[in-house]
């Protein structure tokens, strides 16, 4: 059969999406990449915001309508299976049953919400979308219960796959010609928490060691849990990624309690300044919420600024969603006007960009080192090990690490000026 995938949401759907296609793929099927060709498209879903679950109804209307058959799978059906089977759809996989895929394209499991989530191993084949870069699961859930937040709900409770099993992965990746990986998780710092003397520290500083590997990311953290150990591991080892993601969420401790989010302003404030003074050249991500339900000005103003005094070098956005089955959607009313929303979108937007611009045109003039992600005809970028993207106007292999003087900063892009090649790419 051929499949085509339709793929929502965050790093660990894109990988789940890759596994599903190296299963399917090795049963017989046939991925596609044009719509036009498929003979059923499997969309892989995200539920974060009504408006990606909107999303996800819109295509499979237009798709029925258009004649082609839809499987679903990922946040969506696991959450909203019951209101799917009104859409006539395929099959509905859960998030922790991506391993049914082949006997739901085959037509043998119609509905597959359990768990088989240690299914997923070394072993299990995976379709992957980058030839130099992998994506790596290595705990799947969340225990964290944000009131907004519905992912506990749709990918269950963590748990942590074995060391050996993700260290026996990442080898036989690097046997494969990879040589960067990201470990993923919802709550990735808790990797190893519900295991003996284990976490992502350890399992980082193990890793790094495996030759042909030359850069190890992780993604995504939760404030209170990044410890002392991993900052002290980070620091220490040149391939592990010094960019740490941290979502804030909030500036205003007030909201912090409402929303469920463990510490304080002062707190996240303080674990930003630790990881400064002890990884040479980090960098900081993260991501807030605006609008949340009863949300003041003065809240608003404690966000700019949290995000003043964490200078991030890249900022995700989103007003508030209320997601059914939450706390926050059973007890608070999403009071907050779109209008004014947008408003303080604006202004944090804004502010980000004057942040980054400073922070980028300070290293202008600067060689760093950068490993080419992609390239077109006559331009190639890169990343750096603090995350920032790179372009520079040579077609370069994807993998190789060059060393490139940074020549300019425009229009929230660096460019670079390549240098003497450090090291190639297997």
């Amino acid at each position: 059969m051929k499949i085509f995938f339709k793929t929502y949401g965050c790093q660990m759907n894109v990988h789940d999406t890759e596994v599903m296609k190296g299963l399917l793929v090795n049963s017989g099927h046939t991925i596609v990449t044009e719509l036009k060709t498929a003979d059923l498209v499997v969309i892989n879903t995200c539920a974060v915001r009504e408006k990606s679950e909107n999303k996800v109804y819109s295509l499979i209307g237009r798709l029925k309508k258009g004649g082609y058959k839809v499987g679903i799978t990922g946040c969506v059906a696991q959450a909203m299976s019951d209101k799917l089977k009104n859409y006539d759809v395929e099959f509905i996989i859960g998030t922790r049953a991506i391993t049914s895929i082949t006997e739901a394209v085959e037509g043998t499991k119609k509905i597959d919400l359990e768990d088989h989530i240690c299914e997923v191993n070394a072993a299990t084949p995976a379709l992957r979308s980058q030839k130099k870069h992998a994506w790596v699961n290595i705990i799947a859930g969340c225990d964290k219960f944000c009131t907004y937040c519905i992912v506990p709900y749709t990918r269950g409770r963590e748990l942590s796959r074995p060391l050996e099993d993700i260290v026996d992965e990442v080898k036989l990746l690097a046997l494969q010609g990879y040589n960067q990986v990201t470990f993923l998780g919802q709550n990735v710092d808790s990797y190893g928490k519900d295991m003996d003397n284990m976490s992502l520290a350890k399992l980082l500083e193990i890793s790094q060691r495996i030759e042909g590997m030359e850069r190890f990311w992780f993604l995504t953290s939760y404030p209170s849990d990044i410890t002392t150990e991993l900052i002290d591991t980070v620091a220490k080892y040149p391939k592990l990624s010094k960019n740490f993601h941290i979502p804030a969420q909030s500036g205003s401790d007030r909201i912090l309690k409402k929303m469920n989010r463990r510490y304080s302003q002062s707190e996240y404030l303080e674990l930003v300044n630790e990881i400064r003074s002890k990884v040479e050249n980090s960098t900081i991500g993260g991501d807030i919420i605006v609008g949340f339900p009863t949300e003041t000005d003065e809240d608003f103003e404690e966000t700019l600024s949290l995000v003043k005094a964490a200078r991030y070098i890249r900022l995700n956005v989103a007003p508030y969603s209320p997601r059914f089955g939450t706390v926050a959607s059973k007890f608070y009313p999403d009071d907050v006007p779109y209008e004014v929303k947008k408003i303080r979108i604006a202004k944090l937007t804004s502010l980000q960009h004057d942040i980054e611009k400073s922070l980028n045109e300070k290293i202008i003039g600067q060689e760093v080192e950068i490993m080419i992600e992609g390239n077109s005809a006559d331009r190639s970028y890169g990343r750096t090990i603090d995350n920032r993207m790179v372009f520079v106007d040579d077609k370069i292999p994807e993998g190789e690490i060059l060393k490139v003087r940074l020549t300019a900063f425009k229009s929230g892009t660096l460019y670079g000026q390549i240098g003497k090649v450090s090291v190639f790419a297997k």
